[in-house]
């Protein structure tokens, strides 16, 4: 106990550990923002990918006719003719949003459309599945975390420092 500050004065640097300069918080500010911004991407390409047979053996669809019958199941309590248009929109957004975010593309809105994204797909598995699927699947985690990426996208970096 006795390591502990007493105060907000008795830093890590007055006790001979490393600070968190102003520096080094921009370049894990950046590194943070560009880590989510490939990750969240890659995810939704991976997605995709799956759709059309990419991953072979790893995937879990393995082709559109399967994903269409999943969009059906996940929007349960939309009328038939609607799926095959859920689809190829969810398709289509995925693959704009999932490039976008790793080039970086006006990362702000597209990080807010992948959390508007996610946040919907979430509510449609929990109203299809119930809750503890979008939660097994971190689908509202993803969604916050994109959510956190718009908000943060606005700030100067190190403005909180």
């Amino acid at each position: 106990m006795t390591d502990a500050p007493v105060s907000p004065s008795d830093s890590a640097s007055q006790r001979g550990g490393h600070m968190l300069t102003p520096e080094r918080l921009r370049l894990l500010e950046r590194a943070g923002t560009l880590y989510a911004r490939i990750a969240l991407g890659a995810a939704f390409l991976s997605a995709v990918a799956d759709r059309f047979g990419l991953w072979g053996q790893y995937g879990g669809w393995g082709n559109f006719a399967n994903f269409m019958k999943y969009t059906a199941q996940v929007n349960s309590f939309m009328p038939a003719f609607a799926i095959p248009y859920l689809a190829w929109a969810a398709t289509v957004a995925e693959s704009c949003l999932g490039v976008a975010l790793i080039v970086g593309l006006w990362p702000r809105w597209v990080a807010l459309g992948a959390a508007l994204l996610m946040a919907m797909f979430g509510t449609a598995m929990a109203i299809s599945f119930g809750v503890k699927s979008p939660m097994d699947y971190s689908v509202f985690s993803a969604s916050s975390g994109a959510l956190l990426l718009a908000i943060y996208q606005g700030r100067k970096p190190g403005a909180n420092s």
